[in-house]
C-alpha cells in the first residue's frame, strides 16, 4: 500500500493548484498588456524575463536536490510575473532575473516548498532589491520615454499628483509595470473572486482601512481627493488584491484575513506618511505575513462540544 504524506490541510477538492495558479497568471494578463501599451516592448521581456527565471531557479533547485520537479503546479510562474509588476520597465535585465531567482531560492524552496513560506516571494525579492539596489527600482519614466516622478513621489510633498484621478484610473501615468492601472486591476480581481480563487474579505478589508485613514487624515484640502489618489496610487491596488490574498501567507479564517487585510492597509498608510520610501504596501505585508500564525491562533473557531476558555491546539 502506497501512503502519500504531505503538508496539512487534507481536504481534497475540484481546486488543483496548477488551475488556481493558471487563473491568476489570466488575471494579471489585463494589467499586464496596459503596462506593455504605456512602456513599450522593454515592460514585456522584463516580466518574461521574470517568469523564465523563476521557472528555471525552481527546475534547478528539484534537479539539484533530486526532489520532486514541482514546475508544472504554475507556481513558479506566478512568482516572477507577480515579481515583474512590481517593477520599472527600466530596471536592469539581470536585476530582474536575480531578484525571481531570490524568491524562489531563498523565500519558497529553502523554506520548504510551496505552502511552507513565511513570506510572500514576489514581495520578498522586490525587498531584497529595494534594499541593494535601490536605484534601479526608483528611477521610472513615463510615456515619453522622459524620466518622470510617480504620483507617490508628488504626494510626498504633500501635493496632488499632477495626472487626473481618470488617468491614475486608466494607467496615464508613471509607475512599475503592473501596478498603474487600478481597472486592470480590478477587472483582475474580480475574476479571481468569480472564480473563487480569493474571497472579498483581505482586498475590502486592505482598501477600506487604507480609504478610511486617508479621508480622516488628509494631507490637502481636498480630503476626498487625496483618499482617491492614495488607493489609485501606487501598488496598494495589486497588493491588496493579489500579493495580501497569497494562500500561504495569509490566514485561514474569516475574522483573520478581515484582521490582516485591515492591518495591512493600516500599515501601509503609516509607512507611506512617516517612512523613508512614498511606497510601504511591500513591507506593511511581509511585516503582517509574520503575524499570520498568531491572527489564526486567536481567530480560530471553537471546536463544537467545547466550552468557554478551552483551548484548541
Amino acid at each position: 500500500m502506497n501512503l502519500t504524506v504531505a503538508s496539512s490541510p487534507h481536504i481534497r477538492g475540484n481546486f488543483r493548484t496548477n488551475r488556481i495558479m493558471l487563473d491568476v497568471v489570466l488575471s494579471l494578463m489585463p494589467a499586464l498588456a496596459v503596462g506593455v501599451w504605456q512602456f513599450g516592448f522593454r515592460a514585456l521581456v522584463v516580466t518574461l524575463l521574470c517568469m523564465a527565471a523563476a521557472v528555471f531557479t525552481e527546475w534547478l533547485y528539484s534537479l539539484v536536490t533530486k526532489t520532486r520537479n514541482t514546475v508544472v503546479d504554475c507556481s513558479a510562474l506566478v512568482t516572477g510575473l507577480l515579481l515583474a509588476l512590481t517593477l520599472p520597465h527600466t530596471v536592469p535585465y539581470w536585476q530582474a532575473a536575480l531578484g525571481s531567482a531570490f524568491a524562489i531560492l531563498f523565500v519558497k524552496c529553502l523554506c520548504g516548498g510551496l505552502g511552507q513560506n513565511i513570506f510572500n516571494p514576489a514581495l520578498a525579492a522586490r525587498a531584497f532589491l529595494m534594499l541593494v539596489w535601490p536605484v534601479g527600482l526608483t528611477r521610472y519614466m513615463g510615456v515619453d520615454g522622459v524620466t518622470a516622478a510617480t504620483p507617490l513621489h508628488h504626494m510626498v510633498m504633500p501635493a496632488l499628483p499632477t495626472e487626473s484621478i481618470l488617468d491614475m484610473f486608466l494607467g496615464n501615468c508613471p509607475g512599475s509595470i503592473g501596478e498603474i492601472s487600478a481597472l486592470a486591476l480590478l477587472a483582475g480581481g474580480a475574476y479571481l473572486i468569480w472564480r473563487r480563487v480569493i474571497s472579498i474579505r483581505i482586498p475590502a478589508a486592505y482598501l477600506g482601512a487604507v480609504a478610511v485613514l486617508t479621508l480622516v487624515f488628509s494631507k490637502t484640502d481636498s480630503p476626498i481627493d487625496w483618499m482617491l489618489y492614495s488607493l489609485l496610487s501606487g501598488g496598494v491596488m495589486l497588493g491588496a488584491i493579489f500579493m495580501a490574498t497569497d494562500y500561504a501567507t495569509s490566514p485561514a479564517t474569516p475574522m483573520g484575513q478581515v484582521i490582516y487585510g485591515g492591518l495591512c492597509g493600516v500599515l501601509t498608510v503609516i509607512f507611506r506618511y512617516f517612512g523613508l520610501f512614498p511606497e510601504g504596501v511591500t513591507y506593511a505585508i511581509l511585516i503582517m505575513n509574520a503575524c499570520v500564525w498568531f491572527i489564526d491562533r486567536h481567530t480560530a473557531m471553537r471546536r463544537f462540544g467545547t466550552g468557554k476558555g478551552v483551548q484548541v491546539k
